[in-house]
């Protein structure tokens, strides 16, 4: 080998090893970002709160977790990657701990901002080291490899929080994130000390649209007029903002770009939706089947398990047919779910444990493809800040979705709109998920019409073309 050469398995190492510690890494991220929606239950009643109250757990979380993912990702381009991660996880024990020591309610919800405040690194991070220490022929392969990670905190999140708040108090679910810290010493290893030229970060644009979207869920959580007047606002600000800063938080012209924003719209919706899955379930499955929390995580694993075996193979449906394909096998999948839970809510708590099944892997399915058609909607230069603003919304919408199914399930409802008799305390599950089903038929019909005909097309004209 000549001097100038490089080795390719020494180039190759570095990239592998932080991949097999990133996956780790994601698989604790999402474990806890996920563990806390069985307990909600026994914080509710520990603290005497509403739904609505309690829902906070959650929004808070994903609220900060969505904009942190953003502002992570844009900081990377100034520091080097090594000291954001090593600065973030540490904040992310601190918050642990934090939890850990909660008496009040006040505690908890303060430690589950600080740990989202230093958990928003790790998706930057999954965002960033296939990029930088993969060539794009391997890129495809270390992405998978870290969804792999996400799935398999997604599959074993519920039993492990079910198992924990059964064995002892629910606040040992605290101590999950301290685990990452382990993965320190091999980060400050293998990670450069590169840093990128960006300009400096505007910090007004990301605090205008943080404070937006917390005066959102303030006003959807205490159906108050003035949080939402504020919010609009700061909404008001934050255009103006982008629009006169050297360097925006978003781009201007990411948002005239009319096919992303279609797309980003309708991921946002369906986010916000599937994250129903999540939220519900363990409200259904304590409240109407009166499970306890041991109990509920395990009928959450079979959904979770499948859509960890099941997420490759979306991506092949995805090459080899197209996204619209994907998309209609997705939308396929909630509906039949949505429409299914609707009517046997409070039948059994097998049947949901079953029905979870088809809507979680339609979920990640839908995911995929929401993914891919943004990331063909932009240009190449813009499309990690695209999939950045992607993952932002999603989030947020999450968070303004806990918000909404709390307030309506501590609403309840007096009938089920479906028709079908069922146990009071299930009607107002049946009635969220059959609305959900109608919204989810909107953005179909939507979907077909902005994205599905013309890849029908598309597909036809290449059919002619071969023929000739």
């Amino acid at each position: 080998m000549n001097q100038g050469e490089t080795n390719p398995n020494k180039t190759r190492q570095p990239g592998e090893r932080l991949l097999r510690v990133l996956a780790f890494t994601l698989v604790i991220s999402v474990m806890s970002a996920t563990m806390f929606n069985i307990v909600l239950p026994d914080i509710r009643e520990e603290f005497g709160l509403t739904l609505a109250q309690v829902s906070w757990v959650t929004s808070a979380f994903l609220l900060i977790y969505a904009v942190g993912t953003v502002i992570y990702g844009k900081l990377a381009d100034i520091y080097p990657l090594k000291n954001l991660l090593t600065f973030g996880l540490l904040f992310f024990a601190f918050g642990s701990i934090v939890g850990l020591a909660a008496q009040a309610y006040w505690m908890v919800l303060l430690g589950r901002i600080l740990q989202a405040a230093g958990a928003a690194v790790i998706p930057a991070t999954a965002g960033i080291i296939p990029v930088r220490y993969f060539p794009p022929e391997r890129r495809g392969q270390a992405i998978g490899i870290a969804m792999t990670g996400l799935a398999i905190g997604g599959a074993i999140g519920p039993v492990a929080a079910s198992l924990l708040a059964s064995a002892v108090h629910w606040r040992w679910l605290f101590c999950m994130p301290l685990l990452t810290l382990l993965t320190l010493p091999y980060y400050r290893r293998y990670l450069d000390d590169a840093r990128g030229r960006a300009p400096a970060m505007d910090w007004v644009g990301a605090g205008l649209i943080a404070g937006a979207a917390s005066l959102l869920l303030l006003a959807i959580t205490n159906a108050a007029w003035l949080p939402a007047a504020g919010c609009i606002l700061l909404l008001v600000l934050f255009i103006a903002q982008i629009r006169s800063a050297a360097s925006p938080f978003i781009r201007p012209e990411l948002l005239r770009n009319k096919s992303f924003t279609l797309v980003l719209i309708m991921a946002s919706l369906t986010s916000g939706i599937g994250y129903s899955l999540a939220f519900l379930s363990p409200q259904l499955l304590g409240g109407v089947h009166q499970l306890d929390t041991s109990m509920i995580g395990f009928a959450m694993f079979p959904a979770a398990a499948a859509t960890a075996l099941l997420g490759r193979k979306a991506g092949r449906l995805a090459d080899a047919k197209g996204n619209a394909a994907l998309f209609y096998t997705a939308s396929a999948l909630l509906l039949v779910c949505f429409l299914l839970l609707s009517a046997l809510a409070a039948r059994s708590s097998l049947y949901v444990a079953l029905l979870l099944i088809l809507g979680n892997v339609g979920q990640s399915f839908l995911m995929i493809a929401m993914s891919n058609t943004i990331s063909r909607t932009l240009p190449p230069e813009q499309t990690g800040v695209g999939m950045g603003l992607l993952s932002m919304l999603n989030f947020i919408s999450g968070a303004v979705a806990a918000s909404l199914y709390g307030a309506a399930v501590d609403r309840g409802a007096g009938f089920a709109w479906n028709g079908i008799p069922a146990d009071p305390a299930a009607n107002v599950f049946s009635n969220i998920y059959f609305l959900l089903a109608v919204l989810h038929l909107l953005i179909l019909a939507f979907y077909d019409v902005q994205f599905g005909r013309a890849e029908r097309k598309r597909k036809a004209a290449s059919r002619r073309a071969m023929i000739r």
